[in-house]
């Protein structure tokens, strides 16, 4: 990578740490990506005592510690990801949340799962802005501005933005199936939720002026995994989009996890990271097409036609998760946890290197595990792969993974020359 930007990885006391495995923070131009923070006080290193209410109370401090230590405030926070044991939570929670958020509102997602680290009743992470960027000793346009945006077309919610614009990406909220004028879930079962769900975003995406071929990865949360066939279904229909993208044969990466619970009890919820390429004021308007949405797969790897394994935009690629699939056989590798997150990480850094970049320019990485008491087993193979414990990191715990595996990990990786036109 070149030394043109940089990967800025930073701890602070006033938060807990995870003995070097991860880092609370990791900025590259301009975002910082901050590991999912668990109700742990950062002194005692044990979960806040009480019940829910508290623990959602320190994950929002660790994180308010956090973003105050790198100089930043909680207005920065560009989306917040909520993980709860017990969905019927959500409400005892946003009680806490107003009191971080009370006017400014980031683009947000709510899911419940199988179980949390330290068997703990919620988890929040979030991403921030980083204005300064990271270009070494050449501080970038610290005026940029976030642009929020709401649309009548889409369901609106007081708690959460639609979609959050920083610098060259927009991110939304999840989606749930909700019919924007009847504020209520679309009638019909899975097909017609998932149908929903697109249709809201490209309804947010319409009204920001961004094709739909413009987003750059999808998270699907499913209630059941065996619907995974009926959503892919109706994922065919959405993509690729236009004309340009079914020639190219174009579709973004993509995630499935399985909730153990959604909000309104709801079979699926979706949510996009999506470039914005004319980046936001007070820079010069750029030309729409001066950067270019970059995809690419390996054969070290294993293919998927629904999904790219990276997609890169500016200065992020953004990675399609990767099961311990064989690229070679297509099936699950023999063994245990062990085994399986040797083959999830060594298809990630095979992606990584096909793209010319190197593990240590990953940023974030969301690890998703059948068995939360594997966590030990995992990380005695995670740390061969990231010795140095540099990326910010996410782990929750999930009922279902597709093939059976015992675990799936994505990442987000630092793009350093960025995406410029091609030229011929």
């Amino acid at each position: 990578m070149s030394m043109y930007n940089a990967v800025l990885a930073r701890n602070t006391e006033n938060a807990p740490s995870d003995g070097g495995r991860s880092s609370q923070t990791v900025a590259f131009s301009h975002y910082n990506n901050l590991s999912a923070q668990l109700p742990i006080e950062p002194q005692s290193g044990k979960l806040a005592a009480g019940g829910v209410k508290e623990q959602a109370k320190q994950c929002f401090e660790n994180i308010k510690a956090i973003v105050e230590s790198i100089d930043h405030c909680m207005s920065d926070v560009v989306k917040i990801t909520i993980f709860v044991k017990n969905i019927k939570d959500i409400e005892v929670i946003d009680e806490v949340y107003k009191t971080f958020f009370p006017v400014y509102v980031p683009a947000r997602t709510v899911a419940a799962v199988a179980a949390l680290p330290m068997d703990a009743l919620v988890q929040v992470e979030a991403l921030l802005s980083n204005g300064e960027g990271t270009i070494p000793n050449a501080p970038q346009a610290g005026d940029l501005i976030k642009l929020t945006n709401n649309t009548e077309n889409a369901p609106t919610c007081p708690l959460s933005t639609q979609t959050v614009a920083f610098s060259h990406y927009n991110h939304l909220s999840a989606q749930l199936p909700i019919e924007a004028k009847s504020g209520k879930l679309v009638t019909g079962g899975v097909k017609e939720q998932a149908a929903q769900c697109f249709k809201n975003i490209k309804a947010i995406l319409e009204s920001i002026d961004v094709p739909f071929d413009d987003i750059v990865k999808l998270n699907i949360f499913l209630k059941n995994l065996s619907d995974t066939d009926t959503v892919n279904e109706v994922y065919r229909t959405f993509f690729p989009d236009s004309a340009i993208a079914r020639a190219a044969a174009y579709v973004p990466a993509r995630t499935v996890i399985t909730a153990s619970a959604l909000p309104m009890n709801a079979c699926i919820q979706v949510e996009a990271v999506v470039s914005h390429g004319d980046g936001t004021p007070p820079q010069a308007v750029e030309d729409r097409h001066g950067l270019i949405v970059e995809a690419n797969n390996t054969d070290k790897a294993p293919k998927c036609p629904l999904s790219t394994q990276t997609v890169a935009f500016s200065h992020y690629n953004h990675l399609s998760a990767q099961l311990p699939l064989d690229p070679h056989t297509g099936a699950v590798v023999t063994g245990g946890v062990k085994e399986q997150t040797k083959q999830c990480l060594t298809n990630i850094k095979a992606i990584v290197e096909s793209i010319g970049h190197v593990m240590d320019d990953v940023v974030k990485v969301n690890i998703f595990l059948k068995n939360i008491s594997d966590i030990n087993a995992m990380d005695e193979v995670y740390k061969e792969f990231f010795p140095g414990g540099i990326p910010a990191r996410r782990i929750v715990g999930v009922a279902d993974l597709p093939e059976q595996a015992c675990i799936q990990i994505d990442a987000v990786v630092s793009n350093a020359e960025g995406t410029p036109p091609t030229t011929k």
